[in-house]
């Protein structure tokens, strides 16, 4: 009986390999389709040529702070992946029985916006990281944090911190208060939510201001 269960479980681990692998062939593939049409460096170039474009430097220390915070706080000492937030989000995806849990770095989220859409599937999860782990090797984690910034939907027909600054608070993203970065910094994880609900948008940043408490020391 015992040769049988470690028999049945063998086969189990060989089963979830070759599926392993197939997915990984196939988000390598996507990953590839993406670059060859259109490479990452031609990619960042014209997301740099924007008129709205804005330099990390030229960005509130708050507003820096509450992204990293709020959106991925091991951004930093990652890679382009962040193992404990996968984990983390696998096992809830699998007691829930669904796949609302994410675990997006911002690297990952660059690469998300830069070439592939919004869809749940494995299949663009794995070329998303592929692309996440390009960008790690070849830009900074400034840089990679600039992109970020300056590609994110911030709801109203906003996108990048310089249009979201200037249309909610008629600022420059270099004078925005406080209360008005930690704002902006928790719009992108829902922002027809947040932006149209003041209750809502109060609650999420409140959520900021926390992350930052807890992991901006």
């Amino acid at each position: 009986m015992k040769k049988v269960i470690l028999k049945i479980i063998l086969w189990l681990f060989i089963l979830l390999f070759i599926i392993f692998a197939i997915f990984l062939g196939l988000g390598y593939i996507k990953y590839k389709e993406a670059i060859d049409n259109k490479s990452l460096a031609s990619a960042i170039s014209e997301i740099r040529e924007n008129e709205n474009y804005v330099k990390i430097e030229e960005v509130s220390e708050d507003y820096k702070n509450a992204v990293v915070a709020i959106e991925d706080h091991r951004f930093y000492s990652h890679n382009g992946i962040d193992v404990i937030s996968i984990l983390r989000s696998t096992y809830v995806n699998l007691i829930s029985k669904s796949l609302d849990y994410g675990a997006s770095t911002i690297t990952q989220q660059v690469a998300r916006n830069i070439y592939f859409t919004q869809e749940k599937s494995p299949i663009r999860k794995i070329a998303e990281i592929i692309v996440a782990f390009d960008l790690e090797k070849n830009y900074s984690k400034d840089e990679i944090l600039e992109l970020y910034i300056n590609i994110i939907y911030f709801g109203n027909g906003y996108y990048g911190i310089k249009d979201a600054a200037e249309g909610y608070f008629n600022k420059s993203p270099d004078e925005l208060t406080f209360e008005e970065a930690t704002y902006l910094a928790g719009l992108p994880n829902a922002p027809s939510v947040y932006s149209e609900d003041d209750e809502l948008g109060e609650e999420r940043r409140l959520q900021v201001v926390n992350a930052m408490n807890k992991y901006m020391k």
